[in-house]
């Protein structure tokens, strides 16, 4: 696996964003984005990405 710094992360990212904005946002609004806020919406859009099936929040009915 290769490894990258931040600034390359974020270069590699950009590009994907702009090509493709998430929902909301557009390719200027991403272009514009200092290189830690691009990291950061990454790290939100994708946060649960890795979580089990058995993981708290899945759909349905919880009591606490």
């Amino acid at each position: 696996m290769k490894r990258f710094t931040e600034t390359e992360l974020a270069k590699e990212l950009r590009q994907q964003y702009i090509k493709n904005p998430p929902e909301g946002m557009t390719s200027d609004e991403v272009l514009d984005m200092s290189d830690d806020d691009l990291l950061d919406m990454d790290y939100f859009l994708h946060e649960f990405d890795e979580l089990d099936d058995d993981d708290f929040g899945e759909e349905g009915f919880y009591i606490f």
